[in-house]
């Protein structure tokens, strides 16, 4: 016997349009509990399909049916369904119509999508090698393009989704591609005074400097944005010297020579933190690589194998010396010195005391390893 609740799903293809909305609010009710969702649960494989047919009709039934497959998608088990029926596609797809009137909903539904690593590869577009990447591009394009001045921030949770790519290594390679130049346009957000969407960005930018290993060249290529982004948040709110700001370049020194808003959030300030010691900790390591590659030679060197090791040494040299000198140009130690002493918040100040535990050993102070282990979700 059908039951209620199969039967008010059934309703959702309903060709009386008055039928259909009715059912469709209902719905959207019922997903707003923890109750609710287990029920509608049990019938996903009619429900979902026929709330993404409903994302193509007018506002009145698209928007209660985007709410209730953001608030569905909040269940790992119906997010991986949706993500298997290519909801992603059907998101991107419905976001960039003229006539879409619920920007906002779709992109919350692809933070929860993106949740998933299955996610990740479908708004990636692992599998296909012509378009890998073109949502992503759009979406940075949007989030960079809207206001984040506005009450109506459509594309404020870009943020959100960027963080979740960026915990992926396919993610971060795909946001550090110097020619799509995509890291550049986010940072460029940071100077937004909407909260979710700098700390979207900060998030963004901590993430992909867990590949700085490999891409330290790409990532100090933008230190024109990057240090600026990573600095003011955690250089406190005083007014700095001359003699600080003459040694710091332009784009720095003039934001810190007057009086600002700190950045409230210590959450953000704790991932520009690990940013910065995620970059000072691979110069580190590219002198630990180099010292292994030299110390590994055994007995006498061929000729070409001293070329080849002689020339990558070199490489690594370059490399450390331009990481370290990309920290100290910008008087980073002092920034982190200053806002060290007005922190009061006991995890951001964790969080200075490793990077400044890095900066000691540089100075040849005692060693001791403390490496984040994961990129953030």
């Amino acid at each position: 016997m059908v039951t209620e609740l199969e039967e008010l799903v059934e309703f959702l293809s309903s060709p009386s349009p008055p039928v259909k909305k009715a059912a469709v609010e209902i719905v959207s009710g019922l997903t707003g509990s923890e109750e609710g969702l287990q029920s509608l649960s049990k019938y996903s494989e009619i429900l979902l399909p026929s709330l993404s047919q409903l994302l193509n009709e007018s506002k009145e039934v698209s928007e209660p049916a985007a709410q209730a497959l953001v608030n569905l998608s909040q269940k790992c088990e119906l997010a991986k369904k949706m993500i298997q029926m290519g909801l992603i596609k059907v998101a991107m797809d419905m976001l960039y119509k003229p006539e879409s009137c619920i920007t906002r909903l779709l992109v919350m539904l692809l933070v929860n999508l993106t949740q998933l690593d299955d996610g990740v590869s479908s708004l990636l577009q692992i599998d296909d090698e012509k378009m890998h990447g073109l949502h992503i591009m759009k979406l940075v394009r949007s989030f960079c393009r809207s206001s984040g001045e506005t009450a109506d921030d459509q594309f404020e949770h870009v943020g959100s989704i960027l963080v979740n790519i960026s915990k992926t290594e396919d993610g971060r390679k795909l946001l550090l591609e110097p020619k799509r130049r995509l890291l550049k346009q986010i940072i460029r957000q940071f100077d937004s005074t909407n909260q979710l969407r700098k700390k979207g960005v900060a998030g963004t930018i901590r993430n992909c400097c867990f590949e700085a290993k490999n891409q330290l060249q790409n990532i100090l290529l933008i230190s024109e944005f990057l240090w600026p982004a990573l600095l003011l948040p955690v250089a406190g709110s005083k007014t700095y010297s001359e003699q600080d700001v003459a040694k710091m370049p332009p784009e720095l020194g003039s934001a810190l020579s007057i009086e600002r808003e700190p950045v409230t959030d210590p959450d953000i300030r704790v991932q520009t933190l690990e940013a910065i010691y995620l970059i000072i900790l691979e110069v580190k390591h590219f002198s630990v690589s180099l010292s292994l590659l030299v110390n590994s030679c055994e007995g006498p060197i061929k000729p070409k194998t001293y070329k080849r090791s002689s020339v990558m040494s070199k490489l690594l040299l370059m490399l450390q010396e331009a990481g370290r000198r990309a920290f100290w140009s910008v008087n980073g130690p002092r920034i982190l010195q200053l806002g060290y002493e007005y922190e009061e918040d006991p995890k951001a100040m964790r969080a200075y005391e490793q990077v400044g535990s890095l900066l000691v050993e540089e100075a040849g102070g005692p060693e001791e390893s403390l490496e984040p282990t994961k990129a953030e979700s």
